[in-house]
């Protein structure tokens, strides 16, 4: 991968990490257990990544977090907020757009 290339990437992944986090927290789910599932799904995080990312869509009250500490390990618990499902389905509508229009492109320049 060349230089520009992850740049690109690093630009395109601070949105879509975004989102993913905004799909994956329709489920209650603290924040260890967020980075193991999306590694799962091939998508690694940093937990110096995460963290602060939660705190932020925290603050702009598109997450809610709750403290459990039933167990031994106190656990910090997050969840999408309505206004987050807001946001969540609006950004995920100009994704679906633009993946269109990218797409279309694509077909198109196959035939040129």
């Amino acid at each position: 991968m060349t230089d520009e290339t992850v740049r690109f990437e690093t630009e395109m992944n601070r949105g879509f990490l975004q989102v993913l986090i905004l799909v994956l927290l329709e489920k209650s789910m603290y924040g260890y257990l967020m980075l193991k599932h999306l590694e799962k799904l091939g998508y690694a995080v940093e937990e110096n990544t995460l963290y602060p990312l939660l705190r932020r869509l925290e603050k702009r009250n598109l997450i809610h977090s709750k403290w459990d500490v039933s167990q031994d390990r106190p656990r910090k618990f997050y969840v999408v907020s309505k206004r987050g499902k807001d946001v969540r389905n609006d950004l995920l509508k100009i994704w679906r757009e633009q993946n269109e229009i990218l797409n279309h492109l694509l077909e198109a320049n196959k035939n040129v």
